[in-house]
């Protein structure tokens, strides 16, 4: 059994419901363990609450409470704090800046020895991590 964290693109693209996401989603959940992580949730909240009151947002919010049935939400682990500092290092050794709740997700990817589902390509600058896009 895999576990994999969905990445907040994953989670807009469920939303959306692009059929080969969709599709992926189904074949996981047969065999596999799906999260997602306060970061990514609470980046797909943020930008619900970005959204002008109407139709539109009703229909996302919505949408986002259908795709977070689908995973559970876990909480970053103390561990993920150790994997940060290193990543965080390498990147700026590196010279590549790296969004800080990118760097979180990755941290609580690895903490929880899971693969991150994103189609987000900075993500493969982090050394170690296992990263599926299943837009692909």
């Amino acid at each position: 059994m895999t576990t994999y964290l969905l990445d907040s693109n994953t989670i807009s693209f469920i939303m959306e419901k692009r059929p080969r996401v969709l599709s992926r989603l189904d074949a996981a959940m047969q065999s596999d363990w799906l999260i997602t992580c306060t970061i990514v949730r609470g980046e797909i909240l943020y930008g619900l609450e970005r959204m002008p009151q109407g139709r539109k947002r009703q229909l996302a919010e919505a949408e986002a409470s259908v795709a977070f049935e689908y995973v559970q939400c876990e909480a970053v682990p103390e561990r993920a704090a150790d994997i940060y500092a290193r990543i965080k290092r390498d990147a700026e050794l590196d010279g590549t800046a790296q969004g800080e709740n990118d760097l979180w997700i990755a941290a609580t990817t690895l903490a929880l020895d899971a693969v991150l589902v994103s189609s987000d390509t900075d993500f493969r600058r982090v050394r170690g991590l296992p990263l599926e896009d299943w837009l692909a």
